[in-house]
């Protein structure tokens, strides 16, 4: 995958175009095209200079973890003994496939990783994985209890409005050629 070096200036098709594909990757491109009033071919112009310029990283299926077996979820603290050893954490980290997320962080912890296992005793033996490399000094591991919210859509620039707008079923009361359509009403009204 290529990605250009200039910033890419996103338009309100191209944000309604990617949150479309938040909500389901796999609809038709004419669908997503006469939601946002454009052709299917336009549309895939569009997304092809979307992962061109990195806005689209890629596409995926969003699994549930328990019915695959992966029954603990916890978030695990890492302290890091020098800003030195940092890096060299980073790159072991991709090395445990059960590290969903790892981030810098600020506070009391250097890293805090998001981690998914079959069990507590898979669990334990990652934990002692982890304190096992090279800088670090502390671990604090925090058990999930439940999951009442976990996204992984993006609110994109522009669309608080329509979260702010959804009805009691959570749909989106306006969809992008709505809000398109308004506006151009309230200029005829002007």
């Amino acid at each position: 995958m290529k990605f250009d070096e200039t910033p890419l200036d996103l338009d309100q098709i191209d944000l309604a175009i990617l949150d479309l594909l938040q909500e389901n990757c796999k609809q038709p491109l004419a669908a997503i095209g006469a939601k946002v009033g454009l052709s299917a071919p336009s549309v895939v112009e569009r997304i092809h200079k979307l992962e061109d310029a990195g806005v689209i990283l890629g596409y995926t299926a969003l699994v549930d973890a328990r019915s695959v077996g992966k029954d603990v979820t916890a978030f695990i603290g890492v302290k890091v003994g020098h800003p030195r050893q940092i890096e060299a954490f980073e790159r072991e980290v991709p090395a445990l496939p059960e590290v969903l997320e790892c981030h810098h962080v600020t506070g009391g912890h250097t890293l805090l990783l998001k981690i998914k296992t079959d069990n507590t005793a898979g669990l334990e033996h990652l934990i002692d994985r982890i304190r096992s490399l090279d800088g670090v000094t502390e671990t604090e591991t925090m058990v999930v209890l439940s999951t009442p919210c976990e996204r992984t859509r993006l609110v994109l620039a522009g669309e608080e409005d329509k979260e702010n707008e959804r009805d009691h079923r959570g749909r989106s009361a306006l969809s992008a050629a709505g809000l398109r359509r308004r506006g151009k009403k309230e200029a005829r009204d002007a």
